[in-house]
């Protein structure tokens, strides 16, 4: 059976599971759907849900925030909204040299839409776009 059958979830490293719980809770929203060990670490890793499933693995590493590429994308229908809200919730949104950002941090993106980036606290890159 081919793995387009399945289900697919982005799994992020971390470098504190409190300090990611803070901010994929208390600043993004999440709902923590399990939460269990991490290699030796008893309470390590959550699976937060998004979109009506479990969508994020987030676990204890020592390889969090290694990479530069983003890791997952939110598809919205309000871009502006969602900014201003997790804007208000203290989430900072990052800006590239080589875009031409709005107040907010959004940029057109190629072939359409718009988009925005913003980071967790150990720099792992998330994105917000829209069609619109």
């Amino acid at each position: 059976m081919p793995l387009s059958a399945y289900h697919l979830r982005a799994s992020i490293a971390v470098s504190d599971i409190r300090t990611a719980v803070a901010f994929y809770e208390g600043k993004l929203g999440l709902p923590a759907l399990r939460s269990g060990p991490s290699a030796t670490i008893a309470d390590g890793s959550r699976i937060y849900g998004s979109g009506g499933g479990p969508a994020l693995n987030v676990y204890q590493s020592v390889t969090a925030g290694k990479t530069q590429a983003t890791l997952a994308t939110w598809y919205v229908d309000d871009l502006d909204r969602i900014v201003d809200e997790l804007t208000s919730a203290g989430v900072e949104f990052v800006r590239y040299e080589q875009f031409e950002h709005d107040a907010k941090g959004i940029t057109p993106r190629a072939g359409g839409g718009r988009i925005a980036w913003f980071q967790d606290p150990d720099g792992n890159t998330f994105a917000l776009e829209a069609d619109t």
